[in-house]
């Protein structure tokens, strides 16, 4: 028989203490996450804050405009005193533009690749010494800061005679004009060399997901279809590429969500060719940018009546295309055995509640 010092430690119950250690999470995401998310809701709802001066005549500041932040962006129409702010709609519209050009661009290959590569690096037959070696170097640009990256690629490609690629066009030797790659007249190219920083950013933990996901398969599907004689591309297409399916789909969200909020590499790279803060480099401007850019303004205009709705869109665009990416992804036959299950449940209990008796 248990003893009452021993049924005292049985009902001391330590989950509490659990939540403590969790607590400092809840804490920050409160803070710095939760908090600002609702400001910005809030934010999109009201006027246009501009300076102090022009606060306190009602223009801007803390008064509530509806939806006319979300008419000035999308349709390009306002009522009243905030009609000057229509001509957000087009730039809105085109970094919208930018943004998904830049992200498709730079997600097709970077998958390719990532999906290539792991497949080779998990492949038992493919001999290859220091894979260990290749694996880390091609992770490393991952971990580089994107302030980093986007000064490295400035020392590549900047506007001056002593950028490296002019460098070696020799354009100071030959007294031609040095070679602005992300100021041309055509888009294309400031969009392909952010296209490559992306790619070349961030293909190595694409890789590293994808290589997860393959080492989980078992390895008798495998042994089984070379025993069957089934060739390499038989085996991917067939076995590895269907079980990657989950790996897949959330390699297609992550990156998504990433590519529609784009803001680090096309800022730096503005504003380092930008060096003395006049103009914007349109190629290089994504939605973030912009919102960043209309939040922050200059001394005469500090836009965060519309910052904030571009955010709201930009969430919704995002909530929608990720539900829009389950729902094509989804399990059909699970979810037909799941609708049988149920169907079957209620058909019991219909026939309990009817004394077991079916006409």
């Amino acid at each position: 028989m248990a003893t009452a010092a021993q049924s005292r430690i049985k009902s001391v119950s330590y989950a509490k203490y659990g939540y403590i250690f969790i607590l400092p999470f809840f804490i920050v995401y409160f803070v710095f996450m939760l908090y600002p998310l609702i400001e910005t809701f809030r934010l999109a709802f009201y006027g246009n804050g501009f300076t102090d001066v022009v606060a306190k005549k009602g223009i801007g500041g803390h008064n509530f405009v509806g939806f006319e932040n979300f008419k000035a962006l999308l349709f390009g129409s306002c009522e009243g005193k905030f009609s000057n702010f229509n001509a957000n709609h087009s730039v809105f519209f085109r970094d919208f533009k930018n943004t998904i050009i830049i992200w498709i661009g730079n997600f097709i290959p970077q998958i390719s690749l990532s999906l290539l590569l792991a497949v080779w690096f998990t492949d038992l037959n493919v001999k290859m010494p220091g894979k260990g070696f290749f694996k880390v170097v091609m992770y490393m640009p991952n971990i580089i800061t994107a302030a980093s990256v986007a000064g490295l690629y400035f020392a590549l490609l900047g506007p001056s005679h002593y950028s490296v690629i002019n460098l070696l066009l020799k354009t100071k030797e030959t007294g031609a004009d040095p070679v602005k790659w992300l100021e041309m007249n055509s888009v294309w190219p400031a969009r392909f060399i952010i296209m490559f920083i992306q790619v070349w950013m961030w293909f190595g933990n694409t890789m590293i997901m994808l290589m997860s996901g393959i080492q989980g398969i078992n390895e008798s599907l495998f042994e089984a279809a070379e025993i069957d004689g089934a060739s390499s591309s038989q085996t991917f297409w067939r076995i590895t590429l269907p079980l990657l399916k989950t790996i897949m789909v959330y390699t297609l969200l992550t990156s998504m969500i990433g590519g529609l909020q784009m803001f680090d590499i096309p800022y730096m790279l503005n504003k380092g060719t930008d060096l003395n803060g006049n103009g914007i480099i349109t190629s290089c401007e994504t939605v973030a940018v912009f919102i960043y850019n209309k939040f922050h303004g200059n001394d005469t205009s500090k836009l965060y009546g519309i910052s904030g709705a571009a955010s709201v869109i930009l969430f919704i665009i995002t909530a929608i295309l990720g539900a829009l990416v389950f729902y094509v992804q989804r399990d059909k036959d699970a979810i037909e055995k799941n609708r049988k299950r149920k169907q079957a449940i209620k058909e019991a209990k219909r026939r309990a509640k009817g004394g077991g008796f079916s006409i």
